[in-house]
């Protein structure tokens, strides 16, 4: 898992990882949720990526778009 840096001290993501049409979000209580292309949609998927590296804006863009579209709960 790769750190998240946000400088939002309430933000509540941690880390992630992704491969080509996913992507793990790991949150400060340590739990991992998987967005995949078919749960969230590519388009979501790949804005979440580029947040994620740009250290961005991340956790608020989760709660408006995506928050009940993971596919599973890793950990």
């Amino acid at each position: 898992m790769n750190q998240y840096s946000d400088s939002d001290v309430n933000g509540r993501v941690s880390a992630y990882d992704f491969g080509d049409d996913w992507i793990h979000i790991e949150f400060s209580d340590g739990v991992v949720y998987e967005y995949t292309y078919a749960s969230a949609g590519a388009h979501y998927i790949e804005m979440m990526k580029r947040l994620a590296k740009a250290g961005v804006a991340l956790n608020e863009f989760i709660d408006m778009h995506v928050k009940h579209k993971y596919s599973r709960r890793v950990r």
